[in-house]
């Protein structure tokens, strides 16, 4: 295990930006930025999410820029790779303080600027969600996950990875909305939650038809967890359970994304350690492909 960490740190050290994108540090007008949270303190099951980013970028060199799906490539844009936030490792709140610091200021409607970040586990989603849902009054949520994440914390934990949705919700108001689908785990309350309030897609064709209902100008906002995805396709996470998505139904939601006002998103809990084939890397590269596309 000391060994295939050395491995991933090294490649951390090395990493290059993801293909397609520059690295610069600076965030644009009229661009779309990429952000590592390399964060994992709060993993439960099995750890190693804090090296998803930059296995991430190193898998996207086995793809191509172009999308066959969306008929779009990363090089017509402006996408930029602005690296990995300051990593604490225990400290969740000191990265999320920092990603406050370098966001709080920005104009995202105005200056048309999108931020994707890549994690970690899904903590890391708080900061994130909260900057949009600070920017977007109306923001609607949608929550492709294999669990709830409702939970009012855990292990005495409240912003644990099984609770971020939870502590989302705290924030949201009548003028937003969460849709969770794919999610197939989770205690009895979480279910009942979700069906009290109505947040719960249980099947494909409903998930696409409320989000296709949505006005264009309705701003969206994605938080993907690859667990959301069938361990047959996705082994290499933290909690898989069986039971999941393959990825040509993902690129039916993602079609329509892209039509949509998509301001921003994130993707976590890809923990490449647990996948030694690299497949797992692969997979979640073209899935953060399709997502910086449908952002555009």
């Amino acid at each position: 295990m000391k060994d295939l960490v050395k491995v991933y740190l090294d490649q951390m050290e090395s990493s290059k930006p993801f293909i397609g994108t520059e690295y610069n540090e600076c965030i644009s007008k009229n661009t779309t930025h990429i952000m590592g949270f390399c964060f994992d303190g709060t993993t439960t099951f099995r750890p190693g999410a804090r090296f998803g980013p930059d296995a991430l970028r190193d898998a996207s060199f086995g793809i191509e820029t172009y999308s066959p799906y969306l008929e779009r490539d990363l090089a017509d844009y402006s996408i930029v790779d602005c690296g990995n936030l300051p990593i604490y490792p225990s400290k969740w709140r000191l990265t999320n303080d920092y990603f406050h610091v370098v966001t709080q200021d920005l104009k995202l409607k105005e200056d048309r600027i999108k931020i994707l970040t890549l994690g970690g586990e899904h903590s890391i989603s708080y900061g994130p969600i909260r900057l949009c849902l600070d920017q977007y009054t109306d923001l609607f949520i949608i929550h492709l996950d294999a669990h709830a994440d409702l939970r009012d914390g855990y292990l005495q934990e409240k912003f644990s990875h099984a609770s971020i949705i939870r502590r989302v919700w705290d924030h949201l108001d009548e003028d937003n909305d969460l849709l969770q689908y794919g999610i197939r785990s989770g205690l009895k309350e979480e279910f009942a939650f979700m069906r009290e309030h109505g947040t719960l897609a249980e099947s494909l064709e409903n998930c696409l038809a409320r989000i296709s209902a949505l006005d264009a100008s309705r701003p969206i906002y994605l938080t993907l967890d690859l667990d959301f995805f069938d361990p047959a396709f996705m082994p290499g996470t933290g909690t898989p359970e069986a039971g999941g998505e393959n990825f040509h139904n993902f690129i039916k939601i993602i079609k329509v994304l892209k039509d949509k006002n998509f301001v921003g998103a994130d993707i976590v809990e890809l923990a490449p350690m647990l996948d030694a084939s690299g497949s797992s890397s692969a997979f979640a590269a073209k899935v953060t492909r399709e997502v910086l596309l449908a952002l555009q």
